[in-house]
């Protein structure tokens, strides 16, 4: 345990990391199966009890990588629309496109500013305001928000731990991660029954919280 505690400082302290966070929280904003909220909070934790990396580059590089990654997807969308790539094409994703775009037209400010806590909701609201010609100059200026205030959230969240277990850099690691999962879901669901709708993955998928349309 010790090894890998040292380990786990030792690349913490290493430049490349910071650039490692920049790039995971940009890929992130168009390709969710990046895990940038593990990445944010876990070098959070390590910060807390080491001081390794840099608390305030860290952060400043997780909301410059997620405002990047947003209007990268945004671009994405704008140029190729959302039937592409065949990821794209799946029932859940066309399904999450669908509600995207009914909620940008409803709600888009709210709608920009929460997806950024939700993988797949994220990237399917920034994909479809592009492909939707959403106002451009307004989406800039909410990604730019939800970026700070996500990145914000991730960091002190993650360095929290790192200070409740200075003592195991591993151990504050893992349990800050597992906590930011699961308060990823509860915030899902809270914001779901807030908006009287189910999450942002299953809205209008056929056995996943959309009921069947009616036989005539």
């Amino acid at each position: 345990m010790q090894g890998i505690n040292d380990f786990i400082l030792a690349a913490a302290g290493q430049p490349w990391v910071l650039f490692l966070v920049l790039a995971c929280c940009l890929i992130d904003g168009f390709f969710p199966p990046i895990p940038s909220e593990s990445v944010v909070v876990g070098l959070s934790a390590v910060s807390g009890s080491s001081g390794l990396p840099n608390v305030w580059l860290l952060g400043l590089m997780a909301a410059l990588g997620a405002f990047a990654g947003d209007n990268l997807a945004y671009i994405i969308g704008q140029r190729i629309g959302i039937h592409r790539w065949r990821w794209m094409r799946t029932q859940r994703m066309q399904g999450a496109f669908r509600w995207a775009g009914k909620e940008l037209r409803r709600r888009a400010a709210s709608l920009i500013m929460v997806a950024r806590f939700i993988p797949i909701g994220r990237v399917a609201v920034n994909l479809t305001a592009g492909a939707t010609h959403f106002n451009h100059r307004r989406f800039v200026g909410l990604t730019a928000m939800s970026a700070i205030l996500w990145a914000s959230y991730s960091v002190v969240l993650g360095y929290f731990f790192g200070v409740w277990f200075e003592h195991n850099h591993l151990l504050g690691a893992v349990i800050a991660i597992v906590v930011a999962v699961i308060l990823g879901v509860i915030i899902d669901r809270i914001i779901s029954r807030v908006r009287g709708s189910v999450p942002l993955d299953r809205k209008n998928i056929p056995g996943e919280g959309a009921p069947p349309p009616p036989t005539v």
